[in-house]
Formats: structure tokens, sequence, C-alpha cells
């Protein structure tokens, strides 16, 4: 892709140090929820266990947010609200999230936090793969009188997503994408080049 990201940027080097040492993106054999076998793991989950990381992250995702117009953020549950919470303290951004379930008791919300109908949100996510829960949270969004433009996640899995929420009419951004990552540890050498390959194979597959 000809505006393929790089990353040569300082920050966005050290995300992908980060997010490796963390142990967020492991290399090996994973069966994954749909049955395959995996060479590569994503979990995000565990940036909350390094502050330092997780300040990293949300500093990362505020140029992408200081060109879109919008009134709030929306995390989505569960590993994004971390991430969202991060980047509220950093951008000042006020915050929401859509409940996964709505509550059965009180106020019976389906979202948490203050907002409006009419007002713009844009969603917050850690992971984009097909867009299928991206397309859930902007329908509970959407059903409460907010309005959804943008996606911004912290890593592109390439798998659809982009493409399926493009078609939508809905735009999504990326700090990261998995081919940037696999060039970056790959140039760098913290992956070994089988590892790399063995990935490129498995994610042309499964597009």
């Amino acid at each position: 892709m000809a505006n393929e990201l790089r990353i040569t940027d300082h920050v966005l080097a050290t995300l992908a140090d980060g997010l490796l040492e963390a142990g967020c993106i492991k290399f090996g054999e994973f069966t994954l929820k749909s049955g395959l076998k995996s060479p590569i793991y994503i979990d995000l989950r565990q940036i909350i266990t390094y502050p330092k990381l997780l300040a990293d992250i949300a500093q990362a995702y505020l140029p992408i947010l200081s060109i879109l117009q919008f009134s709030r953020i929306a995390g989505l549950p569960y590993a994004a609200i971390p991430i969202a919470t991060a980047i509220s303290l950093a951008g000042n951004y006020p915050m929401i999230y859509p409940r996964k379930e709505a509550k059965t008791y009180g106020t019976k919300a389906e979202i948490e936090g203050e907002y409006y109908a009419g007002e713009i949100a844009v969603i917050i996510d850690d992971l984009a793969t097909t867009g299928g829960s991206k397309f859930e949270a902007i329908e509970k969004l959407t059903g409460a009188g907010l309005m959804v433009k943008d996606v911004v996640v912290l890593v592109d899995r390439q798998s659809g997503a982009k493409e399926s929420l493009e078609q939508a009419g809905y735009s999504m951004h990326a700090v990261l994408t998995i081919s940037a990552l696999l060039d970056y540890w790959e140039n760098n050498g913290k992956v070994d080049k089988e590892k790399i390959e063995a990935t490129r194979e498995f994610l042309k597959q499964s597009k």
C-alpha cells in the first residue's frame, strides 16, 4: 500500500518495543477462538499492568484525535476502557462507554457517562480485526442519539475491519498496523525472520 504506515517515529518505535516486551504480542503457536492455529497472538489487555506503556499509548492516539471532530470519546469494553481513560486524562476529552450488557437495575443504562443526543462520539478500541464489535458499539451509541463518524484503534490487524467500516460510511484510523509492526521487528531483529514470515503468510491466508 502506498500509504502504509512505517514505524520510524520514536514514539511508535517505543510502542512496538513495549508491546513485545510486555507480552501483548506473542509469537508461537496459538489456537484462536475460531479454532485456527495462529503463529501470532495479540492480547492488549496486558497493557494495564504497565503504566508507562499505557501512558505512551494514550499519547500516540492524540495526534490522530486532534484532526477529528467529536464531543466525547467512547471506549469499548473491556480492553479499550483503560486505554480510553488514559486518553481522556492525557487529552482532557470527556469519556463515555457503551455497556456490554444493559443494567437491569437503577438507571438501566446502556451507556455510562454523561452525553447529549446529537453529539459526535469517536470510538476508541484496542484492536481491529473484522470490525464486528465496532458495529455493535456504533448501533448502541447511535441508538442513544449520538453520531459516530470515526473509529480509532491501537493496532489494525488488517483483516478487513477498515474496509467494512468504510463501506458503511465510517472512517477507521490506526496508531499501528500489523504489517508495520512486523517490518519494524524484522528490521531490528527483535523477532526471528521465520516467525515474521509465518505470521505474514497466516495473515494473508486469513484475509
